[in-house]
């Protein structure tokens, strides 16, 4: 699904290396690392009702990420956390927003692909924007199906670990629906009752076809309407409050 443009946007204030900005005045250095060979990592956070689902989580696979790439300097989650609520405060906004943060190795002293030249420590983008739950093609990353009652996910070997699918995992098991993790077959999916997908972008949504192939009967399931509901009281008790 193509993301749409809101226009509540269109005067965002995003914050590069704690400069807060006009979207059209932002800058990022042509000798940062993100611009001389996409040497950067990224994470996507929801806000809801003032506060961001497993904000903690978020920026420890962040951290993570930062330091298999072996970055010489990783901002502490503090920091990265008050960049953030710096940039929700100036943009006002409490609910209905996708944050994207983006650490790169910094800006290097000559152009180059070697981390030596980067002597200037990481800079941090926060992007906010008012933008509702949708998947794109990189947002569909962990999927879940029910067959006569049972609920099954594929392993994480081939995608990472998913917060949006731990969360998932949590809420089945609370609600005494065991789930089975293993290796399956597309045409154990195709057969199933029904299925869903979850990640930070779209929270928990619905699938009814796959290749063309209805799934079930082409509409929401018990459980999927079930983990959607939990899901939704989940993420509107919870949260690291952020304004």
């Amino acid at each position: 699904m193509l993301q749409a443009y809101d226009e509540r946007n269109r005067d965002l204030i995003v914050n590069v290396g704690g400069k807060l900005t006009h979207r059209d005045r932002a800058v990022v250095s042509p000798f940062d690392s993100a611009v001389q060979g996409g040497d950067a990592v990224w994470e996507g956070l929801r806000l809801y009702a003032g506060r961001i689902f497993r904000l903690d989580e978020h920026l420890a696979r962040l951290r993570d990420s930062a330091r298999a790439l072996a970055f010489e300097q990783i901002p502490a989650a503090a920091e990265i956390t008050e960049q953030i609520r710096r940039t929700i405060a100036a943009n006002g906004m409490r609910d209905g927003v996708h944050i994207r943060l983006t650490l790169t190795r910094g800006v290097k002293i000559t152009s180059g692909m070697d981390p030596r030249l980067n002597q200037a420590g990481p800079t941090l983008i926060v992007l906010a924007e008012y933008k509702d739950p949708v998947y794109d093609l990189s947002g569909i990353t962990h999927l879940f199906w029910v067959t006569g009652g049972r609920l099954a996910t594929p392993t994480t070997v081939s995608c990472p670990e998913g917060i949006t699918r731990a969360a998932v995992l949590e809420l089945a098991a609370s609600a005494g629906r065991a789930c089975e993790t293993g290796d399956y077959t597309l045409p154990q999916l195709y057969t199933s009752d029904e299925a869903f997908v979850t990640g930070t972008m779209g929270g928990l949504v619905p699938v009814v076809a796959v290749d063309g192939r209805a799934i079930g009967d082409g509409k929401p399931g018990p459980v999927t309407k079930q983990l959607t509901a939990l899901f939704a009281d989940l993420t509107a008790t919870t949260g690291t409050p952020v304004t």
